[in-house]
């Protein structure tokens, strides 16, 4: 059970992963668009600058898991280290379920934005409702919580090992 789950976890993080290095490529690409309209063809493209930021919205909140996977997120270093390898376990509990309720309010509230945003559309983009910026969270807060399960199920602590 838990090696199927640590298999699941590693495809997810993985794919969330991927898709937040494909927002900050777009991101890039478009701020790239931006400047040669603005600036060489002085004709400015408006929507690129919404596009930027929704693209970098979509990138964080992709790349989150990825962070909790690798134990870079909620960082109890000193404690850590002082303590014995039970209380470590407790520790590791505590960030988990603090962790867990952080990213179950983004949830939640993120689900509410986004159902609230149908009706609002996207300056410079008003074919499109604020629907698809606002879904991002609820999205990467799904994929984020199988990463920090799959922290507790498997600690990599990447971030206390670099520290030295």
């Amino acid at each position: 059970m838990k090696k199927t789950f640590l298999r699941i976890e590693r495809i997810t993080t993985h794919a969330s992963m991927l898709f937040a290095c494909a927002m900050l490529a777009a991101a890039a690409g478009l701020g790239v668009f931006q400047i040669l309209t603005r600036f060489v063809l002085e004709k400015p493209a408006e929507w690129t600058e919404v596009l930027i930021r929704f693209t970098l919205i979509w990138m964080v909140f992709m790349g989150i898991p990825m962070a909790f996977r690798q134990g870079a997120m909620v960082s109890v270093d000193v404690l850590y280290r002082w303590a014995k390898p039970r209380m470590q376990r407790v520790l590791d509990v505590v960030v988990m379920v603090a962790s867990l309720t952080l990213i179950a309010i983004i949830i939640v509230v993120g689900w509410d934005y986004a159902q609230r945003g149908r009706v609002q559309t996207i300056i410079g983009l008003e074919e499109y409702s604020m629907f698809w910026a606002y879904i991002s969270m609820p999205v990467g807060g799904l994929f984020a919580v199988m990463g920090i399960i799959g922290n507790f199920f498997d600690p990599k602590r990447l971030e206390l090992e670099n520290a030295q």
